[in-house]
């Protein structure tokens, strides 16, 4: 087995204030979309509940302490304007930091070459102490942490095109020689981070977006400036923060890219991984908040990252 996905019902358990973008339907239509012919047959693995110490490669151990005491039976629980606890909320974000330490676990261990986490909430907003953005455990990050810490690896690279920029996985590894963050991105939008100027320790590679960039601009982002440092880092492992929120129909952006561009953007991930990381990469689903967009744009990247398996 090359490929496998890994997803788990509890996902749909966190539930926002009503009327929120991240929404448990974001994953019922990844999940219909899996059933379609082209990407019914990929295999499927059930996510774990990731550990508490787990977690803590990645975030203070009193902010992982306080997250996983704040749910509430009969309350939702504001932890800003729109990130929120509630019932069953626990659970999923257990599972969906779990989905990504099982799939480095297995890659790490051979038995498979790629992978997708299909899991929400969402993550790379979290920093070390702070939930934000529709995120509470910053889940690639932690992927990358159990990578270096437990499975030894030195060079780990994280690509983000989400079209809000990962600001908590930019400052978990702004110090961090050894991981590389290169994200395109809206500005100005939430969060307000993400300029080219912000280098971290020379590890850092912002490329912003204005409002109505196309997807030629993102791939022009990527092809001249971001994927350059990547192929000279020459990492041992690919993580991908995969948001489909620069669609163009996406309600909370502005940029005009379409699903082929997300699948481009994959080919070529795929080509450095193919030729540093012995084909290794893991996608993390981020944002993406209109249905047929996230769904087209899904299978985009799926189709990509599955080729040549």
């Amino acid at each position: 087995m090359s490929f496998a996905i890994y997803l788990d019902d509890a996902s749909l358990s966190h539930n926002p204030t009503p009327g929120h973008p991240e929404r448990p339907a974001r994953f019922e239509t990844a999940v219909l979309r899996l059933s379609e012919p082209d990407l019914k047959n990929l295999p499927r693995r059930t996510a774990s509940l990731a550990k508490p110490e787990q977690i803590k490669l990645a975030h203070a151990e009193n902010y992982v302490d306080f997250i996983l005491g704040a749910e509430r039976d009969d309350a939702i629980i504001m932890l800003d304007g729109d990130t929120s606890i509630g019932p069953g909320s626990t659970q999923a974000i257990l599972k969906a930091v779990g989905a990504g330490i099982d799939a480095v676990d297995d890659i790490l261990s051979d038995n498979i070459t790629r992978a997708f986490v299909l899991a929400r909430p969402p993550g790379h907003h979290a920093e070390v102490d702070r939930a934000m953005g529709f995120c509470f455990f910053n889940s690639i990050a932690i992927a990358a942490q159990h990578a270096r810490k437990t499975h030894h690896l030195k060079r780990v690279a994280i690509l983000d095109f989400d079209v809000h920029h990962g600001n908590g996985t930019q400052s978990i590894f702004c110090d961090e020689p050894d991981v590389i963050f290169a994200s395109t991105h809206q500005m100005p939008l939430f969060p307000g981070t993400g300029a080219v100027s912000e280098r971290g320790v020379g590890n850092i590679w912002n490329r912003p977006l204005a409002p109505g960039d196309t997807g030629n601009d993102l791939r022009t982002a990527w092809e001249k400036h971001l994927f350059p440092a990547i192929d000279e880092f020459e990492p041992e492992l690919i993580l991908v923060s995969a948001g489909f929120d620069a669609h163009i129909r996406d309600p909370l952006g502005n940029i005009e890219a379409e699903a082929s561009d997300f699948g481009w953007i994959t080919d070529r991930i795929v080509e450095l991984a193919n030729a540093h990381a012995s084909g290794r990469i893991i996608g993390f689903l981020e944002g993406g908040y209109d249905l047929q967009g996230l769904s087209e744009s899904l299978a985009a990247h799926l189709t990509s990252l599955t080729k040549g398996l």
